[in-house]
């Protein structure tokens, strides 16, 4: 079975990377995932691939469900997951096109069910470090090799959408010292990480939010996704070529400490 997953977010809706695929139907206590994943082969290794928002993108950021996302991984074998999202900067240098290997993030969502652990059992899981050191050094290389924008850390301020920020809140989040802002990276890293599977995100920075006085039409954004799901491919696919056979990290232990 796969050890090895992506999930692909708005405009990464297939892997056509992949070889000898099959479609696999999981059903989980949280319900159906977002889609069926895709299991195929690449160099030789199995790898999944899931569509965070479904193809056709059915499911925004709000109504994913990520419980059942991550279980499903989790009961195929995975181990590892590779993501990646669109957002939008919150920073001049963070031009449209930059590909941003996150290190931290700020959570703004709610009413967005963020455990496994809602029994008997009450799970404290460390975020501290939220994304696994392993995975970021190896998609950090894999952007550098390949020549592409490439930015070694930033916050991710998750939002809860579907609605876009006020300019007083991109100020604000500003002023907090977040990067980026986007609408899917919580709670699926911090799943993932009460799963013990290994977890990074890329992000791929589509516009200025609207904290900068500049008018960007649907058409310019559409356009830089466009360029962003294919630079994502090649660093995704890049990295996986690259992973050590072994975990290095402590994302496999994760539960050791957290549970109460």
């Amino acid at each position: 079975m796969p050890e090895i997953a992506i999930i692909g977010g708005s405009g990464l809706y297939s892997a056509d990377e992949l070889k000898n695929i099959e479609e696999v139907k999981i059903h989980t206590p949280y319900g159906k995932p977002s889609d069926n994943i895709i299991i195929g082969t690449f160099n030789g290794m199995k790898i999944a691939f899931l569509s965070r928002h479904g193809r056709g993108h059915q499911y925004p950021a709000h109504l994913v469900n990520y419980r059942a996302n991550i279980w499903a991984l989790k009961e195929l074998g995975v181990k590892r997951i590779l993501a990646a999202s669109s957002c939008g900067s919150l920073r001049e240098e963070l031009k449209p096109g930059t590909i941003v290997v996150l290190d931290q993030f700020i959570d703004r969502t709610t009413n967005r069910a963020s455990t496994f652990y809602e029994g008997s059992k009450t799970c404290h899981i460390s975020v501290a470090e939220p994304f696994c050191s392993q995975l970021r050094s190896v998609m950090l290389s894999a952007g550098q090799k390949l020549n592409l924008p490439t930015k070694p850390e930033g916050t991710y301020i998750c939002i809860q959408g579907p609605r876009f920020s006020t300019k007083a809140e991109s100020n604000l989040f500003r002023s907090w010292g977040a990067d980026i802002v986007g609408m899917t990276l919580i709670p699926e890293a911090v799943l993932a990480r009460e799963a013990e599977i290994c977890y990074s995100n890329i992000s791929l920075v589509t516009d200025y939010d609207c904290w900068k006085d500049s008018h960007v039409t649907i058409q310019e954004v559409l356009k830089v996704m466009g360029e962003n799901v294919e630079k994502a491919r090649k660093l995704l696919f890049s990295a996986i070529e690259s992973l050590p056979a072994e975990r290095s990290c402590e994302c496999s232990t994760a539960l050791k400490d957290a549970l109460l």
